[in-house]
């Protein structure tokens, strides 16, 4: 590797023990091995590694996300098997799902970083819409992406926030999955749908 690649898998180890703010540019170098001034020579400055860090970080994690899904589109069942496949996959996703949350709360800080995931925000969510409804994303309109595609990114930013809090009380696939199903019928029906028949 020469010392562009090397930068990156350095800025992405520290982008994983330390965060985007807690990490120096001599933390970069000393775990890439490269010297200081090749990051600005290679990437123009530390926050433009680190968010070349971030969009290799996840797109390592979407290449490696394949969910067993089963069911029809925008079955329960198939709602059931995405997030055995997220859940499943906590322990990998956790570096980007904290380097997320990082973005999210330093915002102000991170101002590039942050008109980059906004600016991907409409792919995530037409991602999340075809997984879930089994639609391909050339097919879906405007609507789709902005309700049912903004409903699953919530969704997956709440599970995100809950198993990095909290992972011994996280709420489970199942455990999810029975509440989408009964608020979906007691939106419908008025009332509690109780336990499944």
């Amino acid at each position: 590797m020469g010392h562009r690649e090397d930068l990156l898998e350095g800025a992405k180890k520290c982008l994983v023990e330390k965060g985007f703010v807690r990490t120096t540019a001599r933390d970069i170098v000393n775990a890439s091995g490269a010297n200081l001034a090749s990051i600005g020579y290679h990437y123009g400055s530390k926050d433009a590694l680190l968010t070349q860090a971030f969009i290799a970080i996840a797109e390592e994690w979407g290449d490696s996300f394949k969910p067993d899904v089963t069911g029809e589109g925008g079955s329960l069942e198939r709602f059931r098997s995405i997030w055995d496949g997220v859940i499943g996959q906590r322990d990998q996703a956790a570096p980007m799902w904290t380097a997320s949350l990082e973005i999210a709360m330093n915002g102000d800080r991170l101002p590039e970083l942050r008109e980059m995931v906004v600016s991907s925000e409409g792919e995530g969510r037409k991602g999340l819409t075809e997984m879930f409804t089994g639609i391909p994303e050339e097919r879906l309109e405007e609507r789709d992406i902005r309700t049912l595609g903004g409903l699953y990114q919530v969704l997956v930013s709440g599970m995100m926030v809950q198993w990095l809090y909290n992972p011994e009380n996280a709420v489970t696939a199942e455990e999810l999955t029975e509440g989408m199903r009964r608020a979906a019928q007691m939106m419908v029906n008025g009332k509690d749908a109780g336990a499944p028949a």
